[in-house]
């Protein structure tokens, strides 16, 4: 067990500023980031959405290291200013006392490394988590190339090692367009920015820019297919809709390319939070489901503070990272104050700090209106739906398709068969109960997989209420559990067995105490 004072949690733009404010006033900060993440996670698409389109060196973790560090300006900032920085380090849980536990010593949460798992015990926390890519299912999105524009941008940015040749961008937000403009300025080629939208939705200058190398933009489009030999994309097939988000018949187009980027939307990461018992509340406009904050960052739990993404995504914040920034400021600012740490200054009951700090803490650029997002989500989801059939699959851990999930159909392996099962529905189960992911989690084990759901979390919720005619913010939040990584047992419990264990343990199954023949 290790104690700190202060701990932040991702090393990103919001959370190397937060560690660099409280460090600058004498509070001791430990910074804690999960990358480089070991190969054999990033080939389980966690925490980002990789989708197997990265090289042989992500393999090579002291290049990787190497790398991170390099890419991140930040991390030296931090360095200088005294914080304890500790990469390629994940959080797996987050623990305090409440209703249900009440004999920890105080709040901490559940640390690993490639080698081990321990506790930390902490004073004050901040959650710069990040966010994760939405996912959405259509036929040949199991192949190799099939990624997130937050797995792509990792794999540009942070560790240099994303082997795509020629991609298909799915989206035209600030996202697609920063992504496609991210992977042309790496050598990478973009042959199409596709999105369900009748027209592109990002800034006017980014699509110029992209439109000028060469970039084709398809607008009233979504993806019929993606096909390929040997596990790997080589080709997509792309759809014409309507105004009803149906495939209009003679205008397919097969793009050649060897990744397909989803650019459609982030989610916000509030796992750690939400472990925490932190008030969530559903908001469309920042991505989902958000925790409660005041101006200062602090949760309703009120040693727990965010920034950045985990706080809440918007459509500017894909074009300034100041947002962030400030936002981290700001919390570094607050969890720093609340120790004792700045006995002089502003407290958070005054405000008293200037607009360059303060700025954007509240969202104030905001430019989706309240039910744009989602609204956008849901056509995107009833497009593919309507191209590829209810047989596409949605949660790919579990390979649980469309269908099952509104028939809540238990998992195929198991061949259940009776009168009672076949009869059971989506519609049926409503009769009992509003439309809950849990219990179709439980039913047919979507988002039960090693991703715990995060590649497929938002598609089921958007498939519930499109079905049972419910409006996406009723839809509760399904549930995770710690840990929230994959962890190898030899991880998670690094000690080994007792030589009297190893020699004896036999009779631990044996009648009578004798060894088993």
């Amino acid at each position: 067990m290790e104690a700190r004072p202060l701990v932040v949690v991702g090393a990103g733009v919001a959370g190397t500023a937060a560690a660099i404010e409280a460090a600058k006033v004498g509070v001791q900060v430990t910074l804690i980031d999960e990358n480089p993440v070991p190969a054999a996670m990033a080939g389980l698409n966690v925490p980002l959405f990789f989708g197997q389109r990265f090289e042989d060196a992500l393999s090579d973790r002291a290049l990787m290291m190497e790398r991170v560090v390099a890419a991140n300006e930040g991390l030296s900032k931090a360095e200088d200013a005294g914080v304890d920085i500790r990469l390629g380090t994940c959080v797996w849980g987050a623990f305090r006392n409440s209703e249900n536990s009440r004999v920890l010593d105080g709040p901490q949460i559940g640390l690993a490394d490639h080698e081990r798992s321990w506790m930390m015990k902490y004073d004050r926390l901040i959650v710069a988590a990040g966010s994760r890519d939405l996912s959405f299912g259509f036929a040949g999105c199991n192949l190799v190339g099939a990624m997130g524009a937050n797995g792509a941008y990792s794999l540009m940015s942070r560790y240099d090692a994303l082997a795509a040749k020629r991609m298909v961008v799915l989206g035209s937000g600030n996202l697609g367009l920063n992504t496609a403009k991210m992977a042309l300025d790496n050598g990478i080629e973009v042959a199409a920015i596709v999105d369900v939208a009748p027209s592109v939705r990002g800034n006017d200058a980014l699509v110029k820019t992209i439109h000028a190398q060469g970039v084709e933009l398809f607008s009233s489009h979504t993806v019929k297919e993606a096909v390929g030999s040997n596990g790997d994309i080589e080709s997509v097939m792309l759809v014409e809709i309507d105004d009803d988000c149906k495939p209009v018949a003679g205008t397919e187009k097969v793009i050649t390319a060897d990744t397909i980027c989803l650019a459609i939307g982030l989610v916000p990461n509030v796992e750690i939070l939400s472990l925490l018992n932190c008030d969530l509340n559903f908001k469309s406009e920042l991505g989902g489901y958000v925790p409660s904050r005041d101006d200062w960052m602090r949760t309703s739990v009120d040693n727990v503070f965010v920034a950045g993404d985990a706080a809440g995504i918007h459509d500017a914040m894909f074009l300034d990272r100041n947002i962030a920034r400030n936002q981290g400021r700001i919390a570094g600012i607050a969890a720093a104050e609340s120790p004792g740490a700045i006995t002089s200054g502003f407290p958070p009951s005054t405000g008293k700090m200037s607009e360059g700090q303060r700025g954007t803490s509240a969202f104030s650029n905001a430019s989706s209106s309240p039910t744009e997002v989602h609204t956008l989500w849901k056509r995107w989801l009833r497009s593919l739906a309507n191209v590829g059939g209810q047989d596409i699959v949605v949660c790919q851990c579990e390979e649980v398709t469309r269908s099952e999930i509104i028939g809540l159909e238990p998992p195929r392996y198991l061949e259940w068969g009776s009168d009672q099962m076949s009869r059971r529905s989506l519609q049926t189960q409503l009769k009992d109960n509003p439309v809950n992911p849990n219990q179709v989690k439980r039913l047919t084990r979507a988002g039960t997989g090693t991703c715990q759901g995060r590649n497929c979390r938002e598609q089921v919720a958007l498939l519930l209420a499109e079905e049972s005619n419910t409006d996406i913010a009723d839809v509760p939040l399904s549930t995770y559990r710690a840990p929230l990584r994959p962890l190898p047992l030899n991880v998670l419990w690094p000690d080994d067995e007792s030589e009297d264990v190893r020699n004896e343990w036999p009779k631990w199954f044996s009648p009578n105490n004798k060894v088993l023949g």
